[in-house]
């Protein structure tokens, strides 16, 4: 009655791991759940017990996480920043393939043209590696409920890794701090009676349109990223950012007004008081608050390297009976050359 039992729960757990493969893969999942089975029956006994269904189990998870993961980007402010993806190596890419752009003559007439080396733009760059905690799965949840796990282990592994990579991606297109090249503005609005927060004005966004035509950046893809302190003042001091946002809100992308695609994030970088960015996950202190940036679409770039999975077999727990898993994934979204951006603090006044 026991094998019995157990032959049971693994046609049942091969069965459902095949449909969800197969679903992910674009098949019927009938086909999946029957071809799945027709597998193990053939390859049971040439593996270690347990082996294949870890491995199988590993695909179908990372493979959704993967797919998750795409599927955040679209409609948000990073949709649409050009993809080196297929740049990247053992998780590295190098600069220079990303696309230096070499000097331009105008009505040359003094031949032969001179040589422009680019070798010192050829950096090595390591994508940034993001890492979740470990989340135990007991042996009574995985054969039991396997694919709803499946789905919420998924979820929340992937809101993790996004949350994570969208906050390093807004913090690296952010300047340390103010220069000739990187601007960084502070706002000029009104105090706010309770934090001392000086508020965003449209003349401060004007302000970083005009820092933007001084770089000489191109008028087109720009692309302003708003944090929800801005937004809010925004929302009282304009008519047609209030209508802008009441339409496309629902939909990641505020609008287009003074010349930028409008977003809103919700986890920009925190500067001191003396403009200074600060690390990423920082606290705020007294008189500092998340910033906006805004920058030109194709003088930045973006890439995605590997997702793995790591699991931990119950049958190595025989205190708790329990699986064990993360994920780990790599991704990067920097500038090509920090001469094509602008960010907005707010500035402070001490209340009281």
């Amino acid at each position: 009655m026991k094998t019995f039992f157990s032959m049971l729960a693994a046609i049942l757990f091969n069965a459902v791991m095949g449909a969800a493969f197969a679903s992910v893969a674009g098949f019927s999942p009938m086909t999946g759940a029957l071809g799945m089975n027709a597998v193990a029956a053939v390859m049971g006994d040439t593996l270690p017990a347990g082996v294949f269904r870890a491995g199988v189990l590993k695909e179908i998870w990372t493979g959704e996480v993967v797919k998750t993961l795409r599927g955040f980007m679209e409609g948000t402010w990073l949709d649409g920043i050009p993809d080196s993806s297929s740049l990247v190596n053992n998780d590295v890419i190098h600069l220079v393939e990303v696309g230096v752009d070499p000097d331009v003559l105008i009505n040359n007439t003094t031949y032969p043209i001179a040589l422009q080396s680019l070798d010192d733009a050829d950096i090595a760059i390591s994508l940034d590696k993001f890492q979740t905690k470990v989340t135990p799965i007991t042996d009574d949840e995985l054969y039991a409920i396997s694919y709803d796990k499946i789905a919420r282990v998924k979820e929340s592994h992937s809101n993790a890794i996004n949350d994570a990579k969208f906050a390093k991606a807004a913090h690296a297109l952010c300047a340390n701090s103010n220069t000739a090249k990187t601007p960084v503005l502070t706002a000029t609005g009104e105090a706010d009676a309770v934090t001392g927060r000086l508020k965003l004005t449209v003349k401060d966004v004007v302000a970083m349109k005009r820092a933007l035509d001084n770089l000489k950046v191109p008028t087109d893809n720009r692309r302003l990223v708003l944090c929800p302190d801005h937004v809010n003042d925004l929302l009282e001091a304009d008519q047609n950012f209030k209508e802008q946002y009441n339409i496309n809100r629902a939909e990641g992308k505020v609008g287009r007004l003074y010349g930028f695609d409008i977003y809103e994030f919700g986890n920009t970088p925190l500067y001191t008081t003396a403009g200074v960015k600060k690390e990423v996950g920082s606290t705020a202190e007294t008189g500092e608050f998340q910033c906006s940036f805004a920058f030109y679409t194709k003088r930045v770039f973006k890439a995605t390297g590997s997702t793995k999975m790591y699991w931990s077999a119950a049958e190595n727990d025989p205190e708790y009976q329990r699986n064990k898993v993360n994920f780990r994934h790599h991704f990067i979204c920097i500038p090509k050359k920090a001469d094509a951006g602008v960010v907005m603090m707010s500035g402070y006044e001490a209340v009281g």
